[in-house]
């Protein structure tokens, strides 16, 4: 059996540097935008379910989804984002647990979950532990804009997640990102023991059951 493991912080914390450290050590990886993404690809159920519901415009010239066209439609209406979450959040839960079920036996799976504290679903997946990532406002602005995303859009964004304290409340660590990678390597480092430990105790216990 894995040990599930949820990776969450607010954007522009620096989550994904993180997920790119733990899977160096030997972290099963399960990215949720990835998830996401990928459920929606020409010919999967999903993709079919939301062109049979909000028409064939929402397909674009390279036959995949034209993800405006497909929010311009769905947001429109309360119905439609309904329709729309009815349609995309089981494909994902779905997705999420056969790659978290996919991971070698014993492993750790770290499952990079931007809406961890923002989403009943994502909480719902059982994880035993939690990584939470922050970095001050204000580098997380800089660093959103040096990606391209215009200053209004960054804030814009940041207001609709949940706070540093929401994100704490269900923390098993907190990771400093405010400074060098150095810093960060030693903080995953120290967390990765930790985790190691914890799957070796489960491997331990699952053999003597």
């Amino acid at each position: 059996v894995m040990l599930p493991v949820g990776l969450t912080g607010r954007i522009g914390a620096g989550k994904s540097t993180v997920a790119r450290l733990l899977e160096a050590r030997g972290a099963v990886i399960v990215d949720a935008d990835q998830v996401a993404r990928d459920v929606v690809e020409p010919g999967q159920p999903a993709f079919v379910a939301l062109v049979e519901r909000f028409g064939p415009d929402i397909v674009g010239p390279d036959g995949r989804l034209d993800r405006p066209k497909l929010a311009e439609l769905a947001f429109a209406t309360e119905e439609g984002t309904a329709a729309l979450n009815g349609i995309t959040h089981p494909a994902v839960g779905e997705e999420f647990l056969r790659r978290m079920a996919a991971a070698p036996e014993g492993g750790i799976v770290v499952c990079d979950v931007p809406l961890l504290v923002e989403s009943e679903a994502a909480r719902s997946r059982g994880y035993e532990y939690v990584i939470v990532v922050e970095a001050p406002r204000e580098l997380r602005l800089e660093r959103l804009e040096a990606r391209g995303v215009p200053r209004p859009d960054a804030e814009a964004r940041m207001a609709k997640q949940a706070t540093d304290e929401e994100r704490r409340a269900i923390a098993t660590w907190v990771v400093d990102n405010s400074a060098d990678l150095a810093h960060l390597e030693r903080q995953v480092d120290a967390i990765w023991a930790e985790l190691e430990v914890a799957a070796a105790a489960r491997r331990d216990h699952d053999a003597s059951t």
